[in-house]
């Protein structure tokens, strides 16, 4: 027997509010103000990262997309960064995926790029994908109707092999690894937020991801971090519930400081970039249809985690091909008035 019809309007309509149900999948697209996809791929032969994004927004005008990539220095090269707002833009409401005509293509199996300045065809094999069914890397706030942000870092290894050119840096990816997240929300970006993500340690398929920021609906406002960390071998954990595993953030424009415990899990992360090295990326205006610098962020800091349980060590790490960005109009906004040497503008 179907499910019937007035249920799976019931269904549409709370996945609408951008929530998932246990056991859904925070993947498919909600049909929100903003469905954000984000890949990134370190490539630890080359010591060198790559970023790609795309934002699937809806405006009065209709879909628009917010598209990104950016580069680490490597090799002489300087850090490069690509932006651009496109009309049209698709999320899929059935799996994985977004895209912008032909100017963006990304799955979970392939990421192509032709934009001026951006020319990416990555495939991506052996996929390691989020591997618990009931809640996603938002845990129980999926459940919740009508937050400003959800989080879902839905890949959490695999390698990407193909071709790279960004603002004419030319090099060929073989082998890098591989994550790949999703956020999405109905009133876009948080005032502040916090978020990393590391691989690259030296057991390849050990990853660790964060994103922190105050979430709110209506009247319901908390500060939340999530923390997810892939273990060698393939365990994942993941605290960040503020009642049963609370994980503290502790923030500044060049430092991330974790501390979260819960199930007999406790868990260390300590991370550092020059603020001066961030790269200033776009977010989303979605109503406004065009992108404003939002975020600052490292393509290449440094990240260590310790892991224990019940007090004893379960595995520590270091990469210094960490993802850090510390983001906020206003935090943002200060920072490329400093780098014009500017005083920064009122609160």
């Amino acid at each position: 027997m179907g499910v019937p019809d007035a249920v799976r309007s019931l269904l549409s309509r709370y996945r609408a509010t951008g929530a998932d149900l246990p056991f859904g999948d925070p993947t498919r697209a909600h049909g929100v103000d903003m469905e954000g996809y984000f890949w990134r791929f370190t490539d630890v032969g080359s010591g060198r990262v790559l970023i790609a994004l795309i934002g699937v927004n809806r405006s009065p005008r209709g879909p628009w997309a917010t598209i990104g990539v950016a580069t680490s220095p490597g090799d002489g090269v300087p850090a490069r960064l690509v932006t651009h707002a496109l009309d049209g833009a698709w999320a899929d409401p059935d799996a994985v995926g977004a895209r912008s005509d032909d100017a963006f293509v990304g799955d979970d199996r392939r990421l192509r790029v032709d934009v001026p300045g951006a020319h990416l065809d990555l495939v991506i094999s052996e996929p390691w994908r989020w591997p618990h069914r009931a809640f996603g890397g938002s845990s129980v706030f999926q459940t919740v109707p009508g937050l400003n942000q959800y989080w879902h870092p839905w890949l959490l290894g695999g390698t990407a092999s193909g071709s790279v050119e960004v603002d004419g840096d030319r090099w060929q990816l073989t082998g890098a690894q591989v994550y790949g997240e999703k956020n999405w929300g109905r009133g876009g970006f948080p005032e502040s937020w916090w978020w990393g993500q590391a691989q690259g340690f030296a057991d390849a398929d050990a990853c660790v991801a964060f994103a922190g920021g105050e979430v709110y609906a209506g009247p319901l406002r908390t500060e939340v971090t999530g923390l997810v960390v892939r273990l060698p071998g393939g365990r994942v954990v993941r605290l960040g519930n503020p009642g049963t595993s609370p994980v503290r953030a502790r923030v500044a424009d060049d430092t991330w400081t974790l501390r979260g415990r819960g199930g007999g899990w406790f868990i260390e992360v300590d991370a550092h970039a020059p603020l001066a090295q961030a790269h200033v990326l776009p977010v989303p205006l979605p109503a406004e249809h065009r992108n404003t610098p939002g975020a600052l962020e490292h393509l290449s800091g440094e990240l260590a985690v310790t892991v224990r349980r019940h007090g004893s060590l379960v595995w520590q790490g270091s990469s210094r091909l960490a993802g850090l960005e510390h983001g906020g109009l206003a935090r943002t906004e200060a920072e490329l008035a400093r780098r014009r040497g500017e005083p920064a503008p009122r609160p």
